[in-house]
């Protein structure tokens, strides 16, 4: 396949695309564009290895997100349309489960890990935290990249630092990572981000960007050697597929509306971006 796109995260790995996962794989295929699968706790992460080692357009990043750490139960949409409400266990991050899933060489990075506040109370942050750690020390000692996940608590609450979850993320990332990361659906400040790449940090940014006018001025400012796109699929589909499942094909519309959005020719972005993962992602 000649690759003219990366989505640098998607879930195929997910419950959303039990029924027509094949479809969806021959349809990324037939367009150019390869996938970065990323773990969301131990069976997900051992999914996207498997979907990773049997499609070639495909790779895995392993790991345990935030909300996995906390018992309880998420609403039906974090799972896609369709798809059952799960629970979280409450697990933590096993080191030696990990360990056998990155002996595969389509394993391209770890998470996605960070904080939550949206979906987790405040007596959770010192769980989210340690597992958060323990992640950075398998990445640095594996030598891959973090796929990081940021998201700030519900309208009118006040985190349980009381700051801004960016600023947490940030500091855990100062003091322990030695390896480079991406801060996924970026939705902070321009200074925020430019903290994270005086760390070595990029971020990457979702559909919302082709629907939401507020992302705009922070879309504009990045250095495009420092954005990756990616869909985030299934959920926050782009404009022209408002309304229906995303899907891993619909990140060029994301690449698009990125070169819209900063006024630049839409096949050097395209260009700039595929480049940007494959270095990024050693592919």
């Amino acid at each position: 396949m000649e690759m003219k796109y990366i989505d640098t995260h998607a879930h195929l790995n997910l419950s959303a695309f039990n029924v027509d996962f094949d479809d969806v794989a021959k349809e990324c295929a037939k367009l150019g564009v390869a996938v970065i699968n990323v773990g969301t706790k131990e069976s997900t992460s051992a999914k996207a290895v498997e979907l990773a080692e049997a499609y070639e357009h495909m790779y895995a990043i392993i790991g345990l997100h935030p909300i996995q750490t906390v018992p309880g139960r998420h609403d039906e949409e974090e799972t896609g349309e369709g798809a059952k409400p799960f629970t979280s266990q409450g697990e933590s991050f096993s080191k030696a489960f990990y360990d056998e899933l990155a002996k595969s060489k389509k394993v391209v990075g770890v998470g996605e890990c960070g904080f939550d506040y949206y979906h987790t109370t405040a007596d959770s942050f010192a769980v989210q935290e340690a597992n958060f750690i323990a992640q950075i020390q398998f990445a640095n000692e594996h030598q891959l990249p973090l796929m990081i996940h940021t998201r700030g608590p519900k309208g009118g609450e006040e985190s349980p630092t009381g700051r801004s979850v960016y600023a947490d993320v940030h500091d855990v990332l100062q003091q322990y990572a030695e390896v480079p990361f991406n801060v996924h659906f970026y939705a902070g400040t321009i200074q925020e981000a430019e903290k994270f790449f005086e760390l070595g940090g990029t971020v990457s940014f979702t559909g919302v960007i082709t629907f939401a006018k507020v992302y705009e001025e922070v879309v504009r400012a990045m250095p495009l050697e420092k954005i990756h796109g990616e869909t985030d699929c299934p959920y926050v589909a782009p404009v022209p597929h408002r309304g229906r499942r995303a899907e891993p094909w619909m990140v060029q519309e994301v690449y698009k509306k990125i070169a819209a959005i900063r006024g630049e020719d839409e096949e050097m972005v395209r260009q700039q971006l595929l480049d940007n993962a494959k270095k990024f992602y050693k592919l």
